[in-house]
């Protein structure tokens, strides 16, 4: 039986450019975990539907589990990894769920931070039930959605906060040295691929 044939794939991760060589049939999310070591995206039901696995693509939420690595060739990928800034600063969406305890296991956290910051990047004002739609296409087993929800209006407030300082830097920009914010240009909220 002849070794499965290997693709090269060149995709930039968090502001860091990358080759490996990838089955064809690999999937992202075990590309940025076993290939790149990048365990913070989480693997859930593996079908689309829970939403931990989601990262952005090319600004975009997607979901990982669906998303062939070899077409991620040439993009750019933000996962949790790369929200806060290189000095270690928590990104206003990382910042609102510590302030409003918005995980408890924190298995799906990935992928509601992801979903969130292209959410914002989206819609930067939302209302509660905007909030509540920008996350209906990720699972929490653990939260009544209460405290998420209100992660996303708190979110939005520091956001706000930040723009309307003096030498705030622009929404979806990071730091000086750090990586990529990674917000969403077009189709935020639920990622395209898993249908809600």
């Amino acid at each position: 039986m002849s070794a499965e044939e290997l693709h090269e794939v060149a995709v930039t991760v968090n502001g860091t450019g990358y080759r490996v060589r990838v089955p064809a049939r690999r999937l992202m999310s075990d590309c940025l975990r076993h290939d790149l070591r990048l365990t913070g995206t989480h693997v859930g039901c593996e079908h689309g539907v829970c939403g931990a696995c989601t990262i952005l693509l090319d600004g975009v939420p997607v979901r990982s589990c669906l998303l062939l690595a070899v077409s991620a060739d040439g993009a750019q990928v933000t996962t949790v990894e790369g929200l806060a800034a290189a000095d270690g600063t928590l990104s206003e969406v990382q910042q609102a769920f510590s302030e409003c305890h918005g995980l408890q296991c924190g298995f799906c956290t990935p992928g509601f931070l992801m979903t969130i910051t292209a959410g914002l990047g989206q819609r930067p004002d939302p209302d509660e039930q905007q909030a509540r739609e920008m996350i209906g296409g990720n699972l929490c087993r653990c939260t009544g959605y209460q405290n998420i929800v209100a992660s996303v209006l708190r979110a939005a407030e520091l956001r706000r906060g930040r723009d309307a300082a003096p030498g705030a830097r622009p929404a979806g920009t990071a730091a000086a040295g750090g990586p990529p914010a990674g917000t969403a240009a077009a189709g935020a909220g639920p990622a395209a691929e898993a249908g809600g």
